[in-house]
């Protein structure tokens, strides 16, 4: 079993702390890496790639710290979000490219077995500067394999794929942890992750935030203060009632807006009592819409709570 150790990491640069005192454990099996863009996600991944040196705490691979460890690197590919492509290279010479650096004893063989891995072997010929962007992450993702590491990690690695073409990745990265690989993704889409990931890490303005299966994540989720604006043919009425059921924690009279801002503790309850008050006062309910459900205000919550 492979297994990415982080102990009270912390990473900044200059005054600007990107990851603060992160501590998690990165096992076999499809693992996502959830938050909201600028979150430090990809800070992370390149301290467990070896690309960056902790500020402070370690990060180490089976024990051993990554940096720097030449022995660490064999066992790991990285797919990065930027990217450090040579456009006028063909798909299979930087594929070989990889290989080689790598010193496999058949830099050939390894090139066009991960070509064929991520279905790649028909513009392997072609120069990378003419690719799109899905084809161009695909032969990242085949670099990043061509040396069969026990550890893989990706970098929003869906951005600019077609449905086929995602459809395809998840489905390697599925048979991957089956094998018992160690596979971490990152992604700010919440769909992406359910589909995919056994396990969740849940990373917020660099802090670890929440860690479980999709499930738990997902009631975390459900589970937190929700607002709402709510408009009605009287609003004051319903303000006094709904503020005397257990279901609000606090309700604004919201003149400008000619409407009121309501924050549900209990999302259940209120979704269910909210009809049946406004039916028993006469009132009608014109507009019910949540006002907070950007994913930077749920991952907000979760890093509070």
């Amino acid at each position: 079993m492979t297994t990415i150790e982080i102990r009270n990491t912390s990473r900044w640069f200059g005054n600007v702390v990107a990851v603060n005192d992160v501590t998690m454990d990165i096992g076999p099996g499809v693992t996502g890496l959830l938050g909201p863009n600028g979150a430090g996600k990809s800070t992370l991944i390149h301290m467990m790639s070896g690309f960056l040196a902790p500020s402070s705490g370690t990060v180490t691979l089976d024990g051993a710290p990554i940096w720097r460890n030449v022995e660490s690197y064999r066992k790991i590919g990285l797919v990065p979000e930027r990217e450090g492509m040579y456009d006028y290279l063909t798909g299979g010479e930087f594929v070989l490219a990889n290989a080689e650096l790598h010193g496999l004893p058949n830099p050939r063989a390894a090139a066009q077995a991960a070509l064929e891995t991520v279905e790649m072997t028909h513009a392997a010929s072609r120069r990378i500067g003419t690719y799109s962007k899905g084809m161009r992450q695909r032969v990242k993702m085949a670099s990043a394999l061509v040396h069969q590491p026990d550890v893989l990690l990706l970098d929003e690695p869906f951005n600019g794929m077609d449905p086929r073409q995602r459809m395809h990745l998840m489905e390697l990265l599925r048979r991957m942890g089956d094998d018992g690989r160690t596979v971490l993704f990152s992604s700010h889409i919440l769909e992406e992750v359910e589909q995919l990931a056994s396990h969740i890490e849940v990373i917020v303005a660099g802090r670890h935030a929440a860690s479980g299966d999709f499930r738990r994540i997902r009631r975390l989720m459900t589970d937190r203060p929700h607002r709402y604006l709510v408009r009605s043919s009287d609003d004051r009425a319903l303000a006094a009632a709904l503020i005397a059921d257990p279901s609000t924690s606090g309700i604004e009279v919201d003149t400008a807006e000619g409407a009121l801002r309501v924050q549900a503790v209990d999302f259940a309850r209120f979704t269910h009592q909210l009809p049946l008050l406004a039916r028993a006062k006469g009132i009608r309910l014109l507009e019910v819409s949540p006002s907070d459900e950007s994913l930077e205000s749920v991952f907000s919550y979760l890093v509070a709570s």
